[in-house]
């Protein structure tokens, strides 16, 4: 049997995005490396999301419709969900956009638009960070 070490399937991620386009295409990247994917668009039912998909890491839009994505990562963090990894994508990326962020304790913080290679290896590293 010809058995190569693979460091373990790539998991699920649960994408809160509600540009139609952009959730599609950051789907489709996922997808194409192995991740299931789960989408949601509504920032207001955000969290109730989370809880029903599990993921191991979600990518979260900051500008959602009924609540921002900086809303949401208060609400995780401030929740069952602290270890959760959590990548937010933004339009802007002023840096007070970050400041907050961060403060409110995402892992990671990418500005749109945005290279593939770049979405991957950030899934895959904070991936590492999941609890299990």
């Amino acid at each position: 049997m010809n058995d190569h070490a693979q460091p373990g399937p790539p998991g699920r991620v649960l994408l809160i995005e509600d540009e139609p386009n952009i959730a599609t295409a950051i789907a489709f990247i996922l997808q194409r490396d192995g991740w299931r994917v789960s989408t949601h668009s509504d920032g207001a039912t955000a969290i109730d999301a989370v809880s029903r998909h599990t993921p191991d890491v979600v990518v979260l839009d900051v500008m959602l419709p009924g609540k921002s994505g900086f809303d949401i990562l208060s609400g995780l963090r401030s929740g069952d969900w602290t270890d959760l990894p959590v990548l937010m994508l933004t339009a802007k990326g002023q840096a007070k956009d970050r400041e907050r962020a961060e403060a409110l304790g995402v892992s990671r913080f990418m500005t749109k638009p945005f290279s593939n290679q770049d979405l991957l290896g950030a899934i895959r590293d904070l991936a590492t960070l999941a609890p299990r």
